[in-house]
């Protein structure tokens, strides 16, 4: 993914964003309305995850960006939130999307107030 500009990091103040609780009701009342992705590393996916979501690395997000839905809510998540803005801001920007959502607070979010047998780091 390219470097962010100033103009970028404005952009990712403004993305949408669904707290950790939204997800989890979402996840349970309608499944198929929805795709997470973690955008985080590998070794940070095997110490922890949100069992419903596909790990597609920041980096490898720009070879693909074609296994990422167009027809549902794409909730993108990473540790804390920071990575998966980034990771919004560039695929609106660069490729259209218009269905991407980002978790507050990330897998920490998740942790802290879903499910806390999901660890911390």
């Amino acid at each position: 993914m390219p470097r962010h500009s100033e103009d970028n990091d404005i952009i990712t103040k403004m993305v949408k964003e669904i707290s950790p609780t939204e997800l989890k009701q979402l996840l349970e009342q309608k499944p198929e309305s929805c795709c997470v992705i973690d955008v985080r590393r590998q070794d940070e996916y095997d110490y922890c995850n949100i069992k419903a979501a596909k790990l597609i690395t920041m980096n490898e997000i720009p070879e693909r960006v074609s296994e990422i839905p167009r027809d549902k809510t794409v909730v993108i998540h990473c540790h804390h939130g920071g990575r998966s803005r980034k990771v919004i801001a560039w695929l609106e920007q660069a490729h259209g999307f218009e269905n991407l959502v980002n978790l507050d607070g990330g897998i920490a979010g998740w942790s802290s107030d879903v499910d806390p047998s999901v660890a911390t780091y």
